[in-house]
């Protein structure tokens, strides 16, 4: 972050929140990014685990939609920190203040998935991603106070975001269908407010700055899947089951992982930001890439209930709660950051791979061929260079960003 002058700064020490300039030369996470990760380790190893405990017990439709929603509430609270943070970040006492509260409310709503999967109650989940929200919304009015000519925009987000905590309140006397009616219609009032928000007039966002830090929750995510490949050695070693067996799945996942690490970082991600309708595609479809990712662990952990022996899924029904994650991962990649700049040949490689992967249930050793399928993918991808690049018109510099404000929304 910047240092702001000392005769910038008001007497409570605040400085003034400016919008941060889009091509800032070494732009990179902070500290304070870093440290509000942490928090999001703990919700996305809960949920994990609780989308394992529900495979592993058949409720299969019930898992999947508890981990749906709960994995909104993280990545959407996540996601508007994030590009607050790239427009505004100033790093006084105050912003270090309201995100710590916005951390709180992660762990308020990590104590909460539980009680959500296990008797759909959502009391505790609603409370923490409200106090979520709340903190991010003073930064919101903070912002419009320092920036008059872009305080459409910003009290745009700031009521927007408040209506939909009221709305999220009001829906907790709810009960069985009638929420799961509402909810899905409260969810795309959360993501119609940032596309109304910018229509207003576009923010600055730091290209290269988003994205290291989407590849870093990225990381944070692929690190469960390492987790699940350490307890299948820890399996193994004591000696109850088959050790070549789990040790071979601890291997095999670990190839998995570091392809899909390979396969995201591949594609120039900082290209596929710039104008209004990329960054929403950007950051709206990483939903499934990051949901992808945060549920491989669950089916790795389900792949060794199966040989165990501890699993009420079938074995074609297990496998799949693997490939699926592999495959919704890699295609949500390819979409969002690969195709535009690939050649045909690896357009045509990635989807035709991750189509494979996902038949992969169906034919034996379904978890020793994912892991080919993704060697041959990393392997094209080494070996065939890209041959079409981006201009990356998300980099652009202050001056220019201020004329493209109107041309941006369009």
């Amino acid at each position: 972050m910047t240092t702001e002058s000392a005769g910038s700064r008001t007497r409570l020490r605040l400085a003034p929140m400016r919008p941060r300039d889009p091509s800032e030369p070494g732009r990179s996470a902070s500290t304070l990014e870093l440290f509000f990760d942490l928090v999001f380790v703990v919700a996305v190893s809960i949920a994990s685990v609780q989308l394992h405990e529900s495979l592993t017990e058949a409720h299969v439709v019930d898992g999947l939609v508890s981990y749906a929603l709960i994995f909104f509430a993280i990545w959407w609270a996540w996601m508007n920190f994030t590009w607050f943070a790239t427009s505004f970040g100033t790093d006084d006492w105050l912003y270090r203040l309201l995100t710590i509260v916005q951390m709180a409310g992660v762990l308020i709503l990590a104590a909460g998935i539980q009680p959500l999967f296990a008797d759909g109650d959502f009391t505790l989940a609603v409370a923490g991603y409200v106090v979520m929200r709340v903190g991010l919304v003073a930064q919101w009015i903070r912002a419009s106070i320092s920036n008059p000519d872009l305080r459409r925009t910003t009290l745009t987000y700031a009521v927007g975001v408040t209506v939909m905590q009221i709305l999220w309140i009001a829906t907790l006397p709810l009960e069985g269908a009638a929420r799961y009616v509402v909810v899905p219609l409260l969810v795309a009032g959360e993501i119609s407010v940032p596309v109304l928000a910018e229509r207003q007039r576009a923010l600055p966002w730091h290209p290269h700055h988003i994205t290291e830090r989407y590849g870093l929750f990225t990381l944070i995510l692929l690190g469960e899947s390492l987790l699940g490949s350490s307890n299948a050695i820890i399996e193994g070693l004591r000696g109850e089951h088959d050790l070549v067996q789990l040790v071979s799945v601890a291997v095999l996942t670990l190839v998995s992982t570091a392809a899909l690490w390979w396969i995201y970082f591949w594609p120039p991600h900082h290209e596929s930001i710039g104008s209004l309708g990329r960054s929403v595609r950007y950051g709206y479809t990483h939903y499934f890439v990051f949901a992808a990712a945060g549920a491989l662990s669950a089916g790795i952990e389900v792949e060794l209930d199966v040989i165990n022996g501890d699993s009420k899924l079938s074995d074609v029904a297990a496998a799949f709660t693997f490939t699926v994650p592999v495959a919704v991962f890699i295609l949500g990649i390819w979409w969002i950051a690969m195709c535009d700049y690939a050649d045909r040949f690896t357009n045509i490689v990635i989807p035709a791979g991750a189509a494979l992967i996902l038949l992969d249930p169906i034919v034996p050793l379904p978890f020793a061929i994912t892991s080919v399928v993704l060697v041959v993918m990393v392997v094209v991808l080494v070996v065939h260079p890209t041959v079409q690049r981006g201009q990356g018109e998300g980099d652009r510099p202050l001056v220019q960003y201020e004329r493209e404000q109107r041309g941006l929304n369009e």
